[in-house]
């Protein structure tokens, strides 16, 4: 295998993830099996229990890990499922070298970070790449260089070179030169002094790549060749596009692909980007537009939402339409916000989350979708959202709510689950990962997934409550489509509720599930892309588009 270590300096947040993506692409559209990995320096063991305001979106994988949101943004790119222990974190490092103590394996050593936790931490890279059967493996360090928590991973990956050989391993450091506006200038220091401290932990990085608002003039480029003892020609400038997915095509026309080919020794390959220009060609000169409202209550940190705003760009670009977003923070919806907020949309989104605020804004934004004839995209919570107010409103169980929110409603029609009753801690113990959903013959989601009938598909999950068992005949009585079960679970007949909606209306589709994480700009997820097409006939049947 080959090893790429993608590093980070000067600042946080560059965007480590979607150049290790956009190269990844890169990889994948010559023919190589390459899969991802992203380290991240914090002692939590994963991203589950993080509060999405500070970290962004927790991205669940196939097996049910809980992870960095750089796994979307890879899984996205690369268009794969990774494997188990993509994402390594300094608590399960720490975690497993103080079990291997506990049970004696390392015997009368005494354990230190050298050799052991370092020797840990190589291991769970080499296990990540055998488990794809990748050709290359590329490896994100969290964080920036200098961070304390950082050393024993940055100590790590120097050792790689020596263990692998140099023509196996690939040093790529990105930084930030700055603009200042005042002079009229690039600043090229702080990827000088980036560069030099990455030297210090004996790496030197093969290649610089480098944000900045702009693409760096030649004579920029040149000084930070010069200064970092890199070659011109393994200097890029990551500079600012309209959306990430032109990100790997900017890097290609700069010769990326062909800087890595050389010095990992790879074959010289034409790389196929059809993907990446047809999407790009959509997203800057649609045929259409449409407008979707997400009534949310992280709308003021959108990467909360991040693999949800991903499938809605490429659902637009399966029909291809610009998919503006309008903002809703549900904790604040009124009765007398609703047609000020929803009048001039095309279809409105509640999406998952967990907690008791803003859940009456999202009930008032699913009553107006079903009322009006807006069509309703509900995921994981927007479901329970959708099943609450139709209890409420069509089934006249007055009251009804979920256990989560109020545990004496007088109907409870959405409760823990059974095998959640008994569960300890929050980590790592919610329905995660891949499960089936069998869907009923003649309904919206099983055209949407192109299914015969009772035919299953599978989609991802995270989360504890489901609808009540005991009331879906009541809800079905009043008209609900109950469209998706998981099949046989736990012997409780029909299994778990995974989808409804409502016969007759335009579009009003709500999914235990996250489809969202299975969305790929090359395949679609089935529920956006139908919810995407209806709210573009409803708005091109009389709806202006709104401003988002």
């Amino acid at each position: 295998m080959k090893y790429i270590f993608v590093t980070g300096g000067v600042v946080s947040s560059l965007g480590k993830g979607v150049a290790s993506a956009s190269l990844g692409a890169l990889l994948r559209a010559r023919g190589y099996r390459v899969t991802a990995v992203k380290i991240d320096p914090y002692i939590n063991i994963d991203a589950g229990t993080m509060r999405p305001y500070e970290h962004g979106e927790v991205f669940v994988t196939a097996s049910g890990a809980e992870t960095d949101l750089d796994i979307g943004n890879y899984e996205r790119f690369l268009d794969l499922d990774v494997p188990p222990g993509s994402n390594i974190t300094t608590g399960q490092v720490y975690q497993e070298v103080i079990r291997k103590e506990r049970a004696g394996d390392y015997l009368s050593q005494t354990v230190q970070v050298i050799p052991h936790v370092t020797d840990e931490i190589k291991r769970r890279v080499r296990v990540a790449g055998e488990s794809a059967g990748a050709e290359v493996v590329l490896i994100e360090v969290g964080g920036t260089v200098g961070d304390i928590e950082s050393l024993p991973f940055l100590e790590a990956i120097r050792q790689f070179r020596f263990d692998e050989g140099d023509e196996n391993v690939l040093y790529l450091h990105l930084t930030l030169v700055p603009y200042l506006g005042t002079s009229n200038e690039f600043k090229t220091k702080p990827t000088q002094h980036s560069v030099a401290a990455l030297r210090s932990y004996g790496i030197s990085p093969d290649i610089v790549m480098v944000r900045s608002k702009e693409k760096l003039p030649p004579e920029i480029t040149r000084k930070i060749a010069a200064f970092t003892s890199v070659r011109e020609n393994r200097v890029f400038s990551s500079y600012d596009v309209a959306h990430v997915y032109e990100v790997p095509l900017a890097l290609e026309e700069q010769g990326l692909g062909k800087a890595v080919e050389d010095l990992l020794g790879l074959e010289r390959i034409h790389p196929n980007l059809g993907v990446w220009q047809n999407a790009v060609k959509t997203i800057k000169r649609p045929g259409r537009e449409v407008t979707i409202a997400i009534a949310g209550k992280y709308t003021a940190m959108p990467d909360a939402y991040l693999s949800m705003l991903e499938s809605l760009t490429h659902a637009g670009v399966a029909n291809d339409a610009r998919v503006n977003v309008k903002w809703v923070n549900a904790e604040e919806l009124t009765e007398g916000d609703l047609e000020a907020q929803f009048g001039d949309v095309g279809g409105i989104l509640v999406p998952g989350g967990f907690g008791v605020r803003g859940i009456e804004g999202k009930i008032r934004a699913a009553e107006y979708a079903r009322t009006r004839g807006v069509p309703y995209l509900g995921i994981c919570l927007g479901m329970q959202i959708a099943v609450i107010e139709y209890a409420r409103h069509v089934a006249g169980l007055e009251g009804a709510n979920s256990t989560e929110f109020d545990e004496y409603a007088r109907h409870k029609v959405v409760g823990l689950m059974p095998e959640q009753l008994d569960v300890e801690g929050l980590g790592g113990t919610m329905r995660l990962g891949d499960w089936p959903m069998q869907l009923a013959a003649g309904t919206t989601i099983a055209e949407l997934y192109g299914v015969p009938a009772g035919g299953t598909v599978r989609e991802r999950h995270r989360h504890r409550f489901e609808v009540n068992p005991e009331y879906v005949p009541r809800l079905q009585d009043a008209g609900l489509t109950v469209s998706g079960v998981t099949p046989g679970m736990n012997g409780r007949g029909a299994g778990l509720v995974e989808s409804v909606e409502i016969p007759g209306h335009p579009f009003f589709v709500a999914l235990q599930a996250h489809p969202e994480f299975k969305s790929r700009p090359m395949r679609p997820s089935p529920p956006f892309a139908g919810f995407v097409a209806a709210s573009l006939k409803r708005q091109e049947q009389g709806q202006e588009p709104a401003k988002a």
